[in-house]
């Protein structure tokens, strides 16, 4: 048997056809709720671990149904485009890769009945041992045809410093309404052969994937210095701050909330319409940029006490006017993050509004609305129709870099910095 088509088969039987369901950030079963991945301790941290470290990150997620479950994980390695990698688990596991969550608490005092269930990443039996792109994969019965939901994470290796800097477009036109990124990397310590080939940047602004930006080439390369000081490569919406919904009380209604409907079994909030601030000036109010928090004002454990309520959004458009060819799309990390059919706005013709509801746990949210053109096959998501750009925008960014070793069948995740626009 030809030599590359046996290796093709062990990837087939070692991953169990993994190339299937794997959307990012993606919840399939209807049941789940509240599903997070982030740093331990801090639900707003980006699920981030260094390699060969101790950093740790929680799992936690509630079944909307009172019977426990057999719930498992597994990790799947990805390339940067979020492609499988071509290997096997062996080559970046150590240990197993279908690990049973044991730990969870049946639901009290809430209306709502679940199971929470909760885990640490990594397990002890399952570590990590090649950094990069992670899909953290939840599935029932040890069957992973049988998914539940999907998170991403990352698993760093630094081995490249990042100097960065967040600049004024030059472009005139973009001046008051985006925010340029330009940076510059030394891969010395990787000593690259081909480096504008086997080295490659994502830049990400509020940890949105949607609108990352990646496939731009150093403008100057030196001495194994490569600059990304491109005058339009790294421009990004600056939008406005993050509109939110506080739902840490059902019972107290927050200033964002309209009224409530109280069910026996069900609870009802209705947020007051979000209407389209495109055209207004801006204004600063600290935010968390998309995230939440999932928190109760009352003296209850926030992980299996506190209730679920149908969450009822509306935007409004300028002139109660339909955007043209344009979809409207609820932007947030408590939805995922990503912008597919179960984010997308409806228009409502006889009231003129957009509007979508959303089953959710008490807390703190943050979101934002994003227009995306119906004939665009990336999917980006713009805040010029809905939300306005400013350059003075508090936002906060990211930059990956990877490395694709001559002869590697999987790409490592070799640098990365963060930093926030207003300490730049």
């Amino acid at each position: 048997m030809n030599r590359n088509i046996f290796f093709s088969l062990l990837i087939i039987l070692f991953t169990g056809g993994r190339g299937n369901a794997q959307t990012p950030d993606f919840t399939y079963s209807p049941t789940i709720g509240a599903a997070q991945l982030f740093t331990a301790g801090n639900q707003l941290g980006y699920p981030i671990i260094r390699l060969n470290s101790p950093d740790q990150l929680e799992l936690h997620f509630d079944d909307i149904d009172e019977s426990v479950k057999n719930y498992y994980y597994a990790i799947v390695l990805c390339n940067e485009d979020w492609t499988p990698a071509e290997v096997t688990e062996f080559d970046y596991i150590k240990g197993f890769n279908q690990i049973r969550i044991e730990n969870y608490r049946i639901s009290s005092v809430a209306l709502t009945h679940y199971v929470h269930y909760t885990a640490t990443i990594p397990d002890p039996n399952c570590v990590p041992i090649h950094s990069g792109n992670y899909l953290l994969k939840v599935f029932l019965d040890g069957d992973t045809s049988k998914l539940a939901f999907t998170r991403r994470f990352l698993v760093t290796d630094a081995k490249v410093k990042i100097q960065s800097q967040l600049l004024t477009p030059q472009n005139f036109e973009l001046a008051h309404t985006y925010q340029n990124i330009q940076f510059r990397l030394n891969v010395s310590a990787v000593n690259p052969p081909n480096p504008l080939d086997q080295v490659r940047v994502v830049v990400m602004q509020n940890y949105r994937w949607d609108n990352a930006i990646h496939g731009v080439k150093p403008r100057v390369y030196f001495n194994s210095d490569l600059q990304y000081n491109g005058a339009d490569d790294f421009n990004f919406e600056g939008g406005s701050e993050w509109r939110w919904a506080d739902l840490q009380s059902f019972r107290f209604q927050s200033d964002r909330v309209l009224t409530a409907n109280y069910g026996k079994t069900s609870t009802d909030i209705f947020l007051k319409p979000d209407v389209d601030r495109s055209q207004r000036e801006f204004y600063f109010y600290k935010d968390y940029n998309g995230g939440y928090i999932l928190q109760t004002q009352e003296a209850y454990s926030a992980q299996y006490q506190t209730d679920y309520a149908t969450v009822h959004f509306i935007f409004v458009p300028g002139g109660n006017i339909p955007l043209d060819n344009k979809d409207v799309y609820l932007l947030g990390r408590f939805t995922g993050g990503g912008l597919n059919d179960s984010t997308k706005m409806v228009w409502n013709d006889e009231k003129r509004i957009y509007e979508r509801n959303f089953r959710m746990k008490q807390g703190f949210y943050s979101y934002s609305y994003v227009a995306v053109d119906r004939n665009d096959p990336a999917m980006k998501g713009s805040f010029a129709q809905t939300e306005g750009n400013h350059v003075e925008s508090e936002n906060d960014y990211m930059i990956l870099v990877y490395y694709r070793a001559l002869g590697a069948r999987a790409d490592e995740l070799i640098g990365i910095t963060r930093f926030n626009s207003l300490n730049k």
